[in-house]
């Protein structure tokens, strides 16, 4: 059977958009909001108040392209259902095409500001590529967002079962990608409660990351071992065979350790250095940020072009607080070391870092006594406490190392020419490998380099 529809009339909808009252365009609902987010030199704002993103037509669920344009979301929150990152009829978007997003600013010289977004729901993407916000356009900016991830398989586990194949699934916060050129993240804040990073960098050029927050959870293997049901009882409590496991400890056969901390999201803030295809990621800015109870704080050490780091602070990580590398510039930083090192240099190749750093209060963690790992040449690094009794004199700086996030370097670590100034009681060990290097310490220095 057919059907055949005529005579339709078309009315042209001439009505004039609600403006506020300082000229901003006035929307109520999401289908609206949408209908602005392509144009260019609009200033839209969405009406304070709670809204669903239930319905996607794309992976990007909703995609601001517009030039010269100002979102306003101030008082909104945003729902996002977890539903759609399992959707795989949806169209994709023009690059990385396999990834999917509850929003994607993709225009030049616009702004967004003031939502709040959580995603809801029992179900995960059906890849791992998933994020919250995706930030691909020029000289765009983020401000005073607020994100509450959710949605990731199996959450509660971190990364003892992998990183995003097999049964994995991530729920990442807040992506900075190719072609990304002069993004500012300001004042935003995100609360990790899935498996994923926080925010990230890939491919990006000359981004800033500006007063910006994270938090996540920390868990430990006791708590896994009490279970009586749910994903690791169905394993046995088992980790992956061959899984990526850092900061906690397994048995050789996977088999979960009892007294173990880890997290149970990945890294706080964290620069990759390229994306597919292969774009080379640029230099980062990251300043008066704070991360907490991450598996590792700020990394920028995977970076080949060097970043700087001020005046941010760093606690409560499992697999090191700062991750520093080739260039990286570190000021008035600050982190502790309960459970893993407050900073490391790990790579060999790493030259020419800058590390100024305070250690926080560390007595009463666990499983760590390493206060810092320096690999590489000509690397100049001061580190200073406020008391002495937050440094316990078992902690150790160690140089030439595969201890802590160092344990991936191969054999033949070095470090040499490095400018150390230890301002705390922490014993400096000189393992082999170390060489040509100034050391100035309180505390004892152990020589067994040659």
């Amino acid at each position: 059977m057919s059907h055949v529809i005529t005579a339709i009339k078309l009315t042209e909808d001439n009505s004039k958009p609600v403006l506020d009252s300082d000229g901003f365009i006035l929307v109520d609902n999401i289908s609206e909001f949408r209908g602005y987010a392509a144009q260019d030199n609009v200033n839209i704002r969405l009406k304070p108040g709670p809204y669903q993103i239930d319905k996607a037509f794309c992976t990007r669920f909703i995609e601001l392209s517009g030039t010269n344009s100002h979102y306003d979301l101030n008082g909104v929150r945003l729902m996002v259902d977890t539903k759609l990152f399992a959707n795989t009829s949806l169209a994709r978007g023009n690059s990385e095409k396999s990834l999917y997003c509850a929003l994607e600013m993709s225009g030049a010289h616009s702004v967004m500001e003031g939502p709040y977004v959580e995603t809801y729901g029992a179900s995960y993407g059906h890849q791992s590529k998933n994020k919250i916000f995706n930030l691909v356009g020029l000289d765009v900016t983020l401000k005073n967002a607020e994100i509450r991830t959710a949605g990731s398989n199996p959450w509660g586990y971190g990364s003892f079962y992998g990183l995003g194949g097999n049964d994995v699934r991530k729920m990442n916060g807040i992506r900075i990608g190719y072609p990304a050129n002069g993004v500012k993240l300001i004042g935003c804040k995100v609360h990790m409660r899935a498996m994923g990073h926080a925010i990230f960098v890939q491919g990006a050029q000359n981004t800033l990351i500006e007063d910006c927050h994270v938090d996540g959870l920390l868990r430990t293997t006791d708590a896994i071992l009490a279970e009586t049901s749910g994903y690791a009882f169905d394993k046995n409590f088992k980790a992956a065979k061959g899984g990526y496991v850092e900061g906690a400890r397994v048995a050789s056969d996977g088999t979960f350790l009892p007294g173990e901390m880890f997290s149970m999201s990945e890294d706080g803030i964290r620069i990759y250095p390229d994306t597919s295809p292969g774009v080379l990621t640029g230099a980062t800015t990251i300043k008066d940020c704070t991360v907490t109870n991450m598996r590792r704080g700020i990394c920028t050490g995977l970076n080949a072009i060097g970043d700087t780091v001020i005046n941010c602070k760093v606690t409560n990580t499992i697999a090191a607080g700062f991750n520093v590398g080739n260039d990286d510039v570190l000021i008035n930083c600050s982190a502790d070391a309960k459970y893993a090192e407050a900073f490391c240099i790990t790579k060999t190749s790493a030259k020419n870092a800058s590390v100024d750093i305070e250690i926080l209060d560390s007595r009463d963690g666990m499983n760590n006594t390493l206060l810092a790992a320096i690999n590489g040449s000509n690397h100049k690094v001061n580190i200073k406490t406020s008391k002495v009794s937050f440094v316990p004199k078992v902690f150790a700086i160690e140089l030439s190392t595969r201890n802590g996030y160092a344990y991936y370097q191969g054999e033949g670590v070095r470090a040499s020419n490095i400018q150390l100034d230890n301002q705390t009681e922490a014993k400096v060990l000189l393992l082999p490998g170390t060489k040509k290097s100034q050391i100035k310490s309180k505390g004892k220095v152990e020589d067994i380099s040659k």
